[in-house]
């Protein structure tokens, strides 16, 4: 039963900043998207924020764009440092304001978190002074007073422009250890002159570039700022710190954002993304905290996936607006869901990082693995009904069948899905067995509401084979039959207890106390399972076929999972390959140099070597009708694979 929006009455409760109102409190805060082309506003671009303003969503910040060439901390940031941004930035916040939507946009210099450059070399990065960044291993080089004035210069030049296209505001951003935060910290900022020593001086750098930015736009124009509430790093800002800055600075302000983390280190950096490991929205404490020194808005964002969460957070007043930009990439529609009583059917985000961030950190539009439209609203934004009706039958209820079947029964189309077992999922059944991996169950169960919405019909415990599909004579069949896991041929001698993460996962086999996991696809099953076992009392050892454990992972998965591994004391083997076993002894082969490495007093090997398809109704199927493969059946790889391909084949239907 859908809940009543008057449970959301905070929610959607009316915000005035500077004379302008927010419809709601929620907010899509600013995240790149990997989406620009030669550092502008595109198409791209405007369809993917058209789809969250028309999904209802009262405030969107845009990615940060920014003020000076110094500034280029990747090759597709945003730059608003001349007049030819004007054009891009007016298109999108017209699209926005269509809808009722207010626009900011972040403006932005990182000073000396530099990751990537446009032509692969190393960049002169810049600072408050001449300490090194620990993740990207950068020296920068300590700014003058020529070229401070220069980047203050830039900040009010980029305010102006934005003034100028009708973007509703600016946020400048002092989180996650960028530009401004390294002239906060005493412990990076060591300058001599007046921008350093007590917390007046070493606010005076931020002081200069909010009076830039006043003085270049007019007085109905918004000045927030994006401060990291504590930066969750041994040299950081503190809370302290930096619930003091803001006190300070409120009276130059239209509201305060608070996140946590920064950019300076691996551990720091997981914040900037937190992953489903951390504790949903973990920052209404801090957030409350600064709220109570305020006298003006405070907006928070950390893992706020859900409207219940979010409408928690502002009831109790710890906050006025509430970031939730993974719940919106997740599905757009979530505002308009709450808003008219249909909080159920929301596409909730689980927070695996995978096509969000993930694909960030590799130089690509973001999407997400359960919405693949997501970044691709211009080939995706618009469902089309078929122009004939097909009877489909999708073999198979995991992620890729049932997103298949969702779609295509959306279209039009009348469609029937078999799974052969009791449940649908897949093998998000086993991945929400993993420690701290619950949450990936949700997966199988938005994808399964869609289904039901779009009217699949569903039949469960049943096999389908050549003689089923010629007594139900469907049009069209979608295979997508999965994967099992992969045993590779290796030297076995002796009576070596050997056994595949799916049979420990499902509790079939009864593992000894000495136990070495052999990882070969660097994901999260091979840590997972060591971990889940090492809880449960056994002695683990982790060899992984790669550089590093977690080498697929994206990075704040990784570095979150790999400091828990930490803490528990396992120990982890790089560059393993699988040789073979005895009795009790483990061999592997270093995959740099072919040399033995041996795992002695071993009680029981377990396999984490990948998947194999299970495509045999595809051959029975040859010549008889029409038929598609798609997700692990076809090739087996990951989740968001097998989702895109149901979108996909189901699309082209």
């Amino acid at each position: 039963m859908s809940t009543s929006p008057h449970a959301f009455r905070h929610l959607f409760e009316p915000l005035q900043i500077r004379g302008k109102r927010l419809k709601n409190r929620i907010m899509s805060s600013g995240h790149d998207t990997s989406m620009p082309t030669d550092n502008r506003v595109n198409e791209q671009l405007i369809a993917y924020h058209r789809a969250r303003a028309e999904g209802g969503v009262g405030l969107i910040v845009l990615q940060v764009a920014g003020v000076h060439d110094s500034a280029r901390y990747t090759s597709h940031v945003l730059m608003a440092t001349d007049d030819a941004c004007i054009d891009g930035y007016r298109r999108l916040a017209e699209t926005c304001h269509a809808h009722g939507t207010l626009v900011l946009s972040q403006i932005f210099h990182p000073g000396r978190e530099i990751m990537e450059s446009s032509d692969g070399l190393l960049a002169v990065a810049y600072s408050a002074s001449g300490v090194p960044n620990e993740r990207f291993r950068v020296m920068p080089r300590a700014l003058d007073q020529a070229m401070i004035d220069e980047i203050v210069g830039g900040y009010a030049a980029a305010a102006r422009r934005l003034h100028q296209a009708g973007i509703d505001g600016v946020e400048v951003v002092a989180s996650h250890g960028y530009l401004p935060a390294q002239f906060l910290n005493p412990r990076v900022n060591r300058r001599s002159d007046g921008y350093n020593g007590e917390l007046e001086q070493r606010l005076r750098f931020l002081r200069e570039v909010l009076a830039a930015v006043r003085a270049a736009t007019d007085e109905q124009f918004i000045v927030g700022l994006r401060i990291s509430a504590d930066e969750r790093d041994a040299e950081g800002l503190t809370e302290a710190e930096s619930l003091a800055a803001v006190v300070q600075l409120q009276g130059e302000l239209d509201y305060v954002h608070i996140v946590a983390g920064t950019s300076a280190s691996l551990g720091g950096a997981v914040h900037i993304v937190p992953p489903m490991a951390i504790e949903a929205a973990y920052l209404a404490k801090e957030a409350g905290t600064f709220k109570a020194r305020l006298a003006i808005p405070l907006f928070v964002t950390g893992r706020i996936n859900q409207p219940q969460e979010a409408e928690l957070i502002l009831s109790r007043g710890q906050a006025d607006v509430c970031g939730m930009t993974r719940a919106l990439i997740c599905d757009p529609q979530m505002p308009n869901k709450t808003d008219s009583g249909h909080s159920d059917d929301i596409r909730a985000c689980i927070a695996c990082n995978q096509a969000c961030i993930g694909h960030f950190h590799k130089g690509l539009p973001i999407s997400c693995i359960q919405h693949p439209e997501t970044g691709r609203e211009l080939q995706y934004g618009q469902l089309t009904a078929t122009a004939r009706r097909k009877r489909v039958m999708v073999v198979g209820g995991g992620p890729a069948g049932m997103k298949a079947a969702a779609v295509a029964a959306q279209r039009g189309h009348e469609v029937t899905l078999y799974e052969a077992a009791a449940q649908l999922g897949g093998q998000v059944l086993l991945a929400q067995l993993l420690p701290r991996r619950s949450e990936f169950g949700g997966a199988s169960t938005n994808l399964q509401r869609e289904m039901q919405l779009a009217g699949v019909r569903v039949v469960r415990n049943t096999r389908v084979d050549r003689a089923l599909v010629e007594r139900e004579r469907p049009e069209l069949v979608i295979v997508a039959t999965g994967a099992e896991p992969y045993w590779p041929p290796f030297e076995r001698g002796g009576e070596l207890q050997v056994v595949d993460a799916w049979q420990v996962l499902r509790d079939e086999v009864q593992i000894g106390r000495s136990v070495v996991v052999v990882d070969w696809r660097c994901d999260w099953i091979g840590p997972g399972i060591a971990e889940r076992l090492v809880r449960a009392g056994h002695q683990v050892r982790l060899a992984v076929n790669g550089t590093h454990c977690g080498e697929s992972l994206p990075l704040y998965v990784r570095d979150q999972l790999a400091g828990e591994l930490h803490r528990l004391g396992i120990p982890i083997t790089p560059y393993a390959r699988l040789y073979g076993c005895d009795d009790s002894t483990v061999y592997l082969q270093h995959t740099a140099n072919g040399d033995p490495m041996l795992f002695e007093e071993v009680d029981t090997l377990v396999l984490c070597q990948g998947h194999q398809p299970v495509d045999t109704l595809g051959d029975e199927l040859q010549g008889l009708v029409e038929f598609r493969r798609i997700g692990d059946c076809l090739a087996p790889r990951t989740v968001e694979e097998a989702i895109y391909e149901g979108l996909k084949v189901a699309w082209d239907l």
